[in-house]
């Protein structure tokens, strides 16, 4: 008769120090964001650490010493690059004399795509491995002083699990374009109505009468004179707009160059030779995740032609069936690209905020029913998917 092997749950001290090969083994097909060359990355070149209230500390399950499960996660000392805003928490608590800081997020930093936050390997029991992990995650808040646990842009199956462990479920929406077999950019046109239509062939070729030529480099074959460039189109955003946080240093992007060169694609306008601005995206499987766009020279509807159609050209052609943009942008929606819900959990120790976010959070999943429902109806495509 075997012996049963005990779960062992470890707090470590970052991705970085895991083996790179132990952790992606976790994350197989999942988001490329989740990888230990992405995270690994934001550690090493301080993006993530105590000086900007980031503190690394992934929680691991091992069973016979062997990596089976994590979550990539974080003590955080503020509420910045979340994506799933929480201040107005943080405010109540504050005037309620509750202490919201230190609190535990599980998530990506700075990226708000949609993934596994309980990585699990094939040949395990997942639905177990995240019920251990969950339980882990508040014994860590209520033995620690910290205020609760937030799991951002999770999946629906992690949800399932954690809602039976007391966290809480928030809905938001992001716009998201899905390839409705479309063969070519002019097929997707037609897709759209009248109006939208017109207006993205007026921008479109608004761009080329400033004598703007969009090039796609992805892969291997990025020339390595290209990454400076897009770090300094992503500075550029960041510090054109009085709310622009820069979280991201040159030296991320030059470890992306060695170690996510395979994930990147780059949109990339020139005129005269000259990159007057571009965006960073990152490719896996069938999906298009776009990140940082920043112009370098004052070109009307570059912003529109790189982020969006270009994207969606290079997709049609790679044949990729996703193409997620990231947060916020009622632009997006006028488009093509639908509204679709997003996921996260919330687990708070102290039960008077417990129960006045309980609240709140009832209200805006009906609200969000609502206005994904609405937005599908007024969805600039002629027949929109409502799934």
């Amino acid at each position: 008769m075997g012996v049963e092997v005990e779960y062992v749950v470890e707090l470590l001290d970052g991705v970085a120090p895991v083996p790179a090969a132990e952790w992606n083994a976790l994350v197989g097909d999942d988001s490329p964001f989740l990888e230990w060359e992405w995270l690994a990355s934001l550690e090493e070149a301080g993006c993530v650490g105590s000086r900007d209230g980031w503190h690394p500390r992934p929680l691991v399950l091992r069973r016979g010493g062997r990596l089976v499960a994590a979550c990539p996660l974080y003590v955080k000392d503020n509420s910045e690059g979340e994506f799933v805003f929480d201040w107005g928490w943080a405010d109540a608590a504050h005037r309620a004399g509750i202490e919201y800081y230190p609190k535990v997020l599980v998530g990506v930093p700075f990226t708000p795509v949609t993934g596994a936050r309980f990585l699990t390997a094939p040949d395990v029991d997942r639905a177990a491995c995240i019920a251990l992990l969950g339980d882990a995650l508040r014994q860590l808040c209520d033995g620690n002083d910290l205020s609760g646990v937030h799991v951002n842009f999770c999946l629906e199956d992690e949800v399932a699990v954690l809602e039976e462990r007391g966290f809480q479920l928030r809905v938001g929406l992001q716009y998201h374009w899905t390839n409705d077999g479309y063969a070519s950019f002019e097929d997707y046109l037609r897709a759209l109505r009248s109006k939208r239509r017109n207006q993205v062939k007026r921008e479109r070729r608004g761009v080329t009468e400033q004598g703007i030529e969009t090039v796609i480099h992805f892969g291997d074959a990025i020339p390595d004179d290209v990454f400076e460039p897009m770090y300094r189109c992503y500075r550029a955003t960041v510090d054109s707009h009085y709310y622009g946080r820069q979280y991201l240093n040159g030296h991320f992007f030059e470890l992306l160059r060695e170690r996510f060169r395979h994930r990147l694609c780059f949109v990339v306008a020139r005129r005269d030779g000259e990159i007057v601005g571009g965006t960073t995206n990152v490719l896996k499987g069938d999906a298009f995740y776009g990140r940082y766009w920043g112009g370098l020279a004052p070109v009307r509807y570059l912003h529109f032609d790189v982020c969006y159609y270009a994207a969606i050209e290079h997709c049609i052609e790679a044949g990729l069936q996703r193409f997620e943009p990231g947060a916020g942008g009622d632009y997006k929606f006028l488009r093509g690209f639908d509204a679709r819900p997003t996921r996260s959990l919330h687990y708070l120790r102290d039960e008077r905020l417990h129960r006045a976010v309980a609240h709140f959070l009832e209200a805006e999943r009906s609200q969000a029913d609502e206005v994904i429902t609405q937005m599908h109806r007024q969805s600039a495509l002629k027949a929109s998917r409502t799934d």
